[in-house]
């Protein structure tokens, strides 16, 4: 039998204890190695790493009633965890079960979020726009920027990153302001932007590779994956404001409470990498990029706490916190569990022996 790929999950000293006092887990996804990771703790206070593959997993996005959203590479999958409150299986307190998967194409899904309705709203790259999910076709697209002249799959500004407001897109990340395919890769250094969906105005401009908008305790806050910076957009002035540096290309950003957990990975050597302010910084603090999840307080900056990942696992795209949720695990199709675990609505379950 062939060796198994090398992978390893490390928390630093205090990185568990971080996790039980914010009573919560993680999820992330490495589109590079096709994975999707949950990561909680056993009862004993280790670290509990359940993984699951899937091609090309990316963006993540939860929603109402503990839905967790995942993008694959021509599918969007609703996960939803079909545990009753306080209920275990197997020592787990949640079992996400892929309920619905929507055939998208390959359209390269980038970050997605729960509207008022519980429908999803996610980047479609690809074609420059935010959308939804549509019965009779791949997508319904609900925006793009008023730069992009039409619908297009041509990736044109490298459209990546959305932050949601009362349930409604607030704004966005665009790698660059321009409207011919890949011409964003010209741009990668300074060329990055925000802009707000409302107006469709541009408020923050000079940005490398914006990722990961989010809008947290009346601040947005986003990572520049080309400097490795986290900080937050003055949204009056459009000045960045950072608060720390990351080592590595910073992608995939959730809140737990004062802090922020952020997705950190080792750079490919191509095109998209090369050239970039993050390479400079990293050699004269004579390091190299490290992929792991960096646990960030957001009043002193101070990275706490990390995850680190080594083995086949180099890149990861997002992170989601799962509030309340100490120890999850995911159903996945190379087994015959997802056969056999099956859950009726809890009002049918009740009514079902009475007749």
């Amino acid at each position: 039998m062939a060796d198994q790929p090398r992978l390893e999950l490390t928390g630093s000293r205090l990185f568990t204890a971080w996790l039980a006092s914010a009573r919560a887990s993680l999820a992330f996804t490495t589109s590079q190695a096709g994975k999707l990771f949950l990561i909680g703790l056993r009862p004993d206070g280790r670290l509990s790493i359940f993984e699951r593959t899937f091609s090309r997993c990316m963006g993540l996005g939860t929603g109402p009633g503990g839905t967790l959203w995942m993008s694959s590479l021509y599918q969007l999958w609703r996960f939803e965890n079909f545990l009753d409150p306080g209920a275990t299986k197997d020592g787990y307190d949640a079992v996400y079960v892929p309920v619905a998967g929507h055939t998208t194409g390959d359209v390269d899904i980038h970050d997605i979020d729960a509207g008022p309705d519980g429908r999803p709203v996610f980047v479609v790259t690809r074609f420059n726009c935010l959308a939804t999910t549509a019965d009779r076709a791949s997508f319904a697209p609900v925006w793009r920027p008023p730069f992009i002249d039409r619908l297009a799959a041509e990736d044109r500004c490298h459209l990546n990153g959305l932050a949601m407001r009362d349930g409604q897109p607030a704004y966005v990340t665009c790698v660059a302001a321009t409207n011919l395919a890949d011409a964003w890769r010209e741009h990668r250094r300074d060329g990055g932007i925000v802009v707000e969906v409302a107006s469709g105005e541009t408020v923050a401009t000079g940005l490398s590779m914006p990722h990961s908008p989010r809008l947290h305790r009346g601040r947005l806050w986003l990572v520049q994956s080309g400097t490795g910076e986290f900080g937050h957009v003055d949204l009056a002035t459009g000045r960045f404001e950072p608060v720390c540096l990351l080592q590595g290309f910073a992608r995939g950003l959730a809140f737990l409470g004062d802090h922020a957990v952020i997705g950190v990975s080792r750079p490919r050597e191509n095109r998209t990498f090369d050239g970039l302010a993050l390479n400079e910084r990293l050699a004269r603090e004579g390091v190299g990029p490290l992929c792991h999840l960096a646990v960030v307080n957001l009043t002193t900056g101070d990275i706490e706490h990390r995850m680190v990942i080594e083995g086949v696992v180099e890149e990861l795209y997002d992170v989601v916190a799962l509030p309340g949720v100490l120890r999850p695990m995911a159903i996945g199709f190379r087994s015959d569990e997802i056969r056999f675990l099956v859950r009726p609505t809890p009002g049918d379950r009740e009514s079902a022996g009475k007749h």
